[in-house]
């Protein structure tokens, strides 16, 4: 491919040259590698579900965001990002985690993501459930310090324990906050919604220190002043983008273990990825897709093209 297209960087093949069905299904065709090394963005799938709370199958995440990037081209035609003449990109394969052992998954993703951070590498992640961010967050935040954290979810993911356990995919950043892995006074979330178990289900959250942005506030009204104030609080230390595929509306991404009605359109979700143009971001992930609950991929289908969407956003990334 990067011959084809004079580039010497790696590019998805041309379905004008490349039938889409031809070859192995790698993030949006491009070559496969088996590190990081000499990288300077990479997409790594985690098909870990075993913290899910509700519908299990966010293990088969990252093999769906992978089938449907197929239709996902080089060139951002809206915003004009060229990310394959602007960074080297390739798909690095999968962590391999333990589906028995959770708190053992969790070590097997640090590790991996220490290496992938350690070659100056930033990482797009093909999720696999949310309890994926946190080990993902010690491994960014022991060479970046404490994160700004741009959070796009129906839930906060603060809870603190459930059947006896700290670790599932509704607590990650709360224990993120306790090993001081976020820097409080730079976290966004936006689209929370839903019925709770609290009367103030946001309270821990606001005592943190975070911007918590309910979805009410998010209807039928443009995200790009929003994302202006987003821009100004996180300023130029590094953030983290994390997007949870329930923040959209379930009539959009049904294909998800716990969807929440009366949510953010596609629209929106690029609005707010579109936003981040010009932070300092140090990694991004889609989690929480789950392609069995939606037989048409359109989940998946929007959720490759989220993660396109964050690449074009990166430091570096030019534009035509």
């Amino acid at each position: 491919a990067s011959s084809r297209w004079g580039s010497q960087f790696n590019v998805p093949p041309s379905a004008l040259l490349v039938a889409r069905p031809v070859g192995i299904s790698s993030m949006m065709k491009l070559p496969i590698q088996a590190s990081a090394e000499g990288l300077d963005a990479a997409f790594v799938g985690v098909p870990l579900d075993t913290g899910t709370s509700n519908r299990p199958g966010a293990r088969f995440g990252p093999r769906q965001l992978r089938a449907e990037s197929a239709m996902v081209r080089r060139y951002n035609g809206s915003t004009g990002a060229a990310p394959f003449d602007s960074l080297r990109v390739a798909d690095i394969g999968d962590v391999n985690v333990n589906l028995y052992n959770l708190p053992e998954s969790c070590r097997l993703i640090r590790q991996s993501y220490q290496k992938i951070v350690a070659s100056g590498c930033v990482p797009l992640t093909l999720g696999g459930d949310h309890t994926i961010t946190y080990p993902i967050l010690q491994a960014v935040a022991e060479k970046h310090g404490p994160v700004g954290l741009v959070h796009v979810d129906a839930h906060t993911d603060t809870g603190d324990t459930a059947l006896g356990e700290k670790i599932y995919h509704g607590t990650p950043f709360r224990r993120c906050v306790e090993e001081g892995l976020l820097d409080c006074g730079r976290v966004v979330q936006i689209g929370i919604r839903g019925s709770s178990y609290d009367p103030d289900p946001y309270k821990y959250c606001r005592d943190q220190g975070f911007w918590v942005v309910p979805a009410e506030e998010c209807w039928r009204k443009s995200l790009v002043p929003l994302m202006g104030e987003v821009r100004t609080q996180m300023g130029d230390k590094p953030v983290y983008l994390s997007f949870d595929i329930d923040a959209l509306d379930p009539a959009y991404a049904p294909g998800t273990g716990t969807p929440e009605i009366a949510g953010l359109t596609p629209a929106q979700a690029l609005e707010i990825i579109r936003g981040c143009k010009g932070l300092n971001i140090v990694g991004c992930d889609l989690v929480e897709v789950a392609p069995m609950y939606d037989g048409s991929g359109n989940t998946a289908l929007l959720g490759a093209n989220l993660l396109f969407e964050m690449l074009c956003v990166l430091p570096g990334v030019k534009t035509m």
